[in-house]
């Protein structure tokens, strides 16, 4: 299944639960990417996909400067895995992919 998409991430820290963005694109053959979150909206660097995991690199700036790597399982549309930032402890990470609804459908 395609990974392409927007998807909702939540991740477990050890200053509280953060919620963040990805929206991943296919451009010229790459997966591509940013990340919404905290105010700030960063690219999304070495995406990759390798059978069901995903993993990539980005810069955060809030609530601190950090380097992030985020290494997690694709099923279906959901994801579980990991986001780390150096030398600290992982922190625990779930996503969902959005669905997008058919025009006119109203939300429930």
């Amino acid at each position: 299944m395609p990974v392409e998409g927007v998807w909702d991430l939540s991740v477990s820290t050890p200053i509280g639960l953060i919620e963040a963005v990805i929206e991943l694109r296919r451009e010229d053959g790459l997966l591509r990417g940013a990340a919404h979150g905290a105010g700030e909206e960063v690219p999304l660097s070495d995406v990759r996909l390798d059978g069901d995991r995903l993993t990539w690199k980005q810069a955060v700036t809030t609530p601190l400067r950090l380097n992030l790597f985020f290494d997690v399982t694709v099923t279906g549309d959901t994801l579980t895995g990991t986001s780390r930032a150096g030398r600290l402890p992982a922190s625990g990470l779930t996503g969902r992919r959005r669905t997008l609804l058919p025009a006119g459908e109203p939300r429930r």
